[in-house]
């Protein structure tokens, strides 16, 4: 009965450690935002339109949309911004309209060395527009 209590108490900690790193992970303290400009160090790059930011957490590209894992086009698209932004020092224009998503990620235009990242994924046919109002930022321009 005793290894049953010992096993089951493990078990639980495992679980809720794994649970707080997951945590950590997904839910970052989301940053104090007003739509401004805010710059940081990009230090992983999840998919062709989800980085994480220094000091801002996780960044989804307003106005853009890239193929999923598994999909046509997901590692040009991935490789492109790691190429691009992947420990390099990133501006995020945050939207004045909505700051987050419904994940809690914060919606922007990314901009490396004053290039706009996601204007540029939709010149090389790496993603597609997807416009969700309310936003400042109109895709249909950058085309």
């Amino acid at each position: 009965m005793k290894k049953f209590y010992l096993g089951a108490v493990t078990l639980l900690l495992v679980v809720i450690g794994a649970s707080m790193l997951y945590a950590a992970d997904t839910t970052d303290s989301l940053p104090d935002l007003d739509g401004s400009n805010v710059t940081g160090t990009c230090y992983k790059v999840v998919d062709g339109d989800t980085i994480y930011v220094s000091g801002i957490g996780k960044v989804r590209f307003v106005g853009v949309n890239t193929p999923e894992r598994g999909d046509a086009g997901y590692d040009e698209a991935k490789d492109y911004v790691t190429q691009k932004c992947l420990n390099k020092e990133v501006t995020i224009d945050v939207d004045n309209e909505k700051h987050f998503d419904k994940y809690n990620r914060t919606l922007g235009v990314v901009y490396v060395d004053g290039e706009n990242l996601n204007q540029q994924l939709l010149k090389e046919d790496l993603a597609e527009i997807m416009y969700i109002p309310p936003s400042e930022f109109n895709p249909y321009s950058w085309t």
